[in-house]
């Protein structure tokens, strides 16, 4: 393959900077790469460094530095950097994003990633195709991405493009503690810009199965499934989970990143019959009929050790405060832990580590309750006040009419855990 394509990202954050950019990058078969991205200070910082921006990769043994060049960012609220955006859409191969929520996508008018596709789209040959890697941590992106671009008013432009789901495994941050840059001995993004991206080096990212007739990807280390929704569960109900659970018990102990969680028997403990023994069972039970590996007690198991010892990697500097973050989200009736559990339960499992994980979420809550951007008003002052009623009074509230007949036995294993627990509170 000849290094002639185009390649547009949304958003200058971690996963585009250190995944779609740089796996790009590193294909070989891109001459060009633009990006969207509305802060100017990052914008301009680029432009000064000559379109060159650098990563830290995290291996297991040591930081890596990785310098891109000739990357170009355009600020869209900008009219001339608009059309320039637009000129890049119209001639591009791949496209990604990597925006916090789905929210976003058309939140702006022309200036949002959906007025900038459907005015670069049809500005392109209908018979060139396009792929467009959605990245939102959503089950469902595009699917919503794409029903919102059919909502534009010409959408024959569409005849050539796909959006696809994206299950991305691989952790990244940005590092702004100087102190921390300086005791990993990490390159700022660049001179003028005091922060770092920190990627670890798993690149094994699955994507949705291109269907557009003759499309060749030039991002080729991609793995296309079929169906991707069951290797979405198991990002969200294994990976996701554990993740949370040991930030959630490592809050407990006041401890700072997920490595020092990692040195510790008694968390790790917990995490791995959390991930092997109930996670396991309640993935395997729901998706074991695709014949995929993943999905047999072997296959998960080898997926749990990687994740395991890939989380507690100390190179990767991963933050309990940034893993627990947004309480309200991740303790949600569906979402990683209470979502993992129910399956569990289905597959007849009764989920006493994921419980504990539970638990220590409910407890890392009220430690943090002051960082919640709304405060449930079930939420008990001090951890000293959780008792088995409020307890229920406050998921109750969280789960605002998301349960079903599981709700009851979920509260009584979290229950449970609060007191298995106990020693754990700093």
């Amino acid at each position: 393959m000849s290094l002639n394509k185009t390649f547009v990202g949304f958003g200058f954050g971690p996963i585009q900077t250190g995944l779609f950019l740089y796996e790009a990058y590193l294909s070989g078969n891109f001459k060009r790469f633009v990006v969207s991205e509305v802060d100017q200070t990052l914008v301009d910082a680029i432009a000064q460094n000559d379109g060159r921006y650098n990563v830290n990769i995290a291996r297991k043994d040591r930081i890596d530095q990785f310098a891109l060049e000739g990357i170009t960012l355009y600020n869209p609220r900008d009219e001339q950097s608009r059309e320039k955006i637009t000129q890049a859409i119209a001639e591009s191969d791949e496209l990604a994003t990597a925006l916090p929520s789905v929210n976003i996508y058309d939140a702006g008018g022309e200036t949002s990633v959906i007025g900038l596709l459907a005015a670069g789209l049809n500005q392109r040959g209908k018979s060139k195709p396009t792929v467009l890697y959605a990245a939102e941590n959503n089950n469902h992106a595009a699917e919503i991405f794409t029903e919102k671009l059919n909502s534009q008013p010409d959408t024959s432009h569409l005849a050539n493009f796909q959006a696809l789901n994206t299950v991305v495994g691989k952790m990244s941050g940005i590092i702004t503690e100087p102190d921390v840059i300086e005791h990993l001995n990490l390159t700022t993004i660049t001179p003028d810009i005091p922060r770092a991206i920190l990627i670890e080096e798993f690149n094994r990212i699955l994507i949705s199965k291109i269907t557009l007739p003759g499309y060749q990807r030039g991002i080729d280390v991609f793995e296309e499934k079929d169906d991707l929704f069951p290797f979405e569960e198991a990002k969200l109900y294994g990976h996701n989970a554990i993740h949370a659970l040991i930030a959630y018990l490592a809050d407990l102990k006041g401890l700072n990143t997920i490595a020092d969680a990692g040195r510790g028997e008694e968390i790790m403990s917990i995490a791995r019959k959390a991930f092997i023994d109930e996670s396991g069972a309640a993935m395997i039970h729901h998706n074991g009929k695709t014949g995929d590996r993943l999905f047999t007690p072997d296959g998960y198991r080898d997926y749990a050790e990687d994740l395991l010892e890939r989380m507690t990697n100390p190179n990767l500097n991963d933050l309990v405060s940034r893993v627990g973050r947004d309480h309200l989200r991740k303790l949600g009736y569906n979402d990683r832990i209470f979502g993992t559990m129910r399956l569990a339960l289905e597959a007849g499992v009764e989920p006493v580590n994921l419980a504990c994980g539970a638990a220590a979420g409910v407890l890392s809550m009220i430690k943090r309750k002051d960082e919640l951007p709304a405060i449930p008003q079930n939420l008990p002052a001090s951890d000293a006040e959780l008792s088995h009623e409020s307890l229920k009074k406050l998921l109750d509230e969280l789960w605002a009419g998301d349960t079903d007949e599981k709700a009851c036995k979920l509260i009584a294993l979290t229950w449970d855990a609060t007191e298995k627990i106990r020693c754990f509170r700093r």
